[in-house]
């Protein structure tokens, strides 16, 4: 039973995304990769849902390449593209982090200065290897940029509600989805303020409250846990920024050591 993060991706880039929201994007894109070398830089995106990184790491003029395991993030991204009508659409394909035979070949051809994957490791189905298969596409020196969902003690109680869910018919979803949203708005205000927007990174409230009922597979992880297993792979932490959400995405942006390093 997997969400179809695709369908929310189409729906946000058609009916939600503007230029106010591609400009606040940007800006949190590169707040993200501050400090990181992206012109002539091979840069990979996870999971790339409606491309707007692969735009942006792109202008910064990166050579980018993109994978999501939904067919319906090509039509998001290409959708997208409207908002970038200079730009050649960025190098894509559906396949899945945890696919093996894409890591070999991927690492065949010298793997990527930059690896960059928002919000969706935790949905694979198999966090575990999917941190290492990530990890191995960055080459020695490259740089790791994930975002994951915080460990809170109300985390089990949202793996079962997304499971439930995503068992219910999509008339029930929608109804709960239209109960909820004074809830998710509240909260928004108190966590964003009283003035501005509602989503940071240039999302949409109702897309976003969408993604998070649905969002399944779900596993997080705490702080700890994730450099923990990052330094097991290798990499040494750059920077760490904490949710204000509780069980929001904490993100990370971590440094692989050099291939001679010790």
């Amino acid at each position: 039973m997997k969400f179809s993060f695709g369908k929310n991706w189409l729906s946000y880039s058609k009916v939600a995304l503007d230029g106010s929201k591609i400009a606040a994007a940007r800006e949190a894109f590169l707040s993200l990769t501050r400090g990181i070398q992206l012109r002539g830089a091979r840069f990979l995106d996870v999971g790339f849902g409606q491309g707007l990184t692969l735009f942006f790491a792109a202008e910064a003029g990166a050579d980018v390449y993109g994978i999501d395991v939904d067919p319906l993030c090509a039509e998001a991204i290409q959708a997208t593209q409207r908002f970038f009508p200079s730009a050649p659409l960025p190098r894509i394909a559906i396949a899945s982090i945890l696919d093996e035979a894409l890591v070999q070949a991927q690492q065949e051809t010298g793997g990527f200065d930059v690896v960059h994957s928002w919000g969706v490791l935790h949905h694979t189905g198999d966090m575990a290897k999917a941190f290492r298969n990530t990890g191995a596409l960055v080459r020695g020196g490259g740089f790791l940029i994930i975002s994951i969902y915080n460990r809170h003690w109300t985390s089990p109680l949202w793996h079962g509600v997304k499971r439930i869910f995503n068992k219910l018919p999509r008339a029930l979803q929608e109804g709960i989805l239209l109960s909820l949203y004074p809830l998710f708005y509240l909260r928004a205000r108190s966590l964003f303020g009283h003035a501005g927007e509602l989503t940071d990174r240039g999302m949409d409230l109702r897309h976003d409250i969408r993604d998070w009922l649905g969002g399944y597979p779900y596993e997080y992880a705490s702080p700890t846990e994730i450099q923990e297993r990052f330094s097991e792979l290798g990499f040494h932490l750059v920077r760490c920024e904490l949710t204000r959400g509780f069980t929001g995405c904490n993100e990370f942006v971590f440094q692989k050591a050099d291939s001679g390093d010790k």
